[in-house]
Parts: structure tokens; sequence; C-alpha cells
């Protein structure tokens, strides 16, 4: 956790979320739906735009350093259908 505290697109995307809440509390004081609306989207994306990057990067480290000390990818399929992906490292 201490490594995501240094991230810049850790804090990029803290901020991006802290702003979209902002922007809903002004929607809301001020009676305006849509810019209520607007502050709710733009604050789930932030998350899920980070959540993305994050495991873009840590897939392509993998891809390019196999057989390094870098976190290990495992892929379940969810008896719904869904996939989930776990990334750790392997003396964890």
């Amino acid at each position: 956790m201490s490594n995501k505290l240094s991230s810049r697109k850790f804090w990029i995307s803290v901020a991006a979320f802290l702003g979209s809440i902002a922007t809903s509390i002004a929607g809301l004081a001020t009676g305006e739906k849509w810019v209520t609306i607007v502050g709710v989207v733009c604050g789930m994306f932030s998350a899920a735009i980070y959540a993305a990057i994050e495991a873009y990067i840590d897939a392509k480290a993998i891809e390019c350093n196999p057989g390094t000390d870098l976190p290990v990818k495992t892929e379940t399929t969810m008896p719904d259908g869904t996939k989930m992906v776990n990334i750790y490292k392997e003396d964890e």
C-alpha cells in the first residue's frame, strides 16, 4: 500500500474522485439534477480508469519480464461466466 501512496496515478485518481464528489454536492445544493448525475458518473469513471490502467501496466510488466520477481497473473472463471484476474507476488 505504501507504494500506492507515492503513485502519481493514484493521487490523480483521488483528485478526480474528490472533484466528482464536489460536483455532485454542488448539483444537490443547487437542485441541478444533471450536474449531480455528471458528478456521480465521473466519480465512477475515475475509479474504473485507474483500475484499468494499473491492470494494464501490471500485465505489460509480466509480459515483458517473464521469470523475474514480478507479480503473477492468474485467471479464474466465475460460475456466472465472468472472469476474475488476480495479480500477486509469489512470495506473498
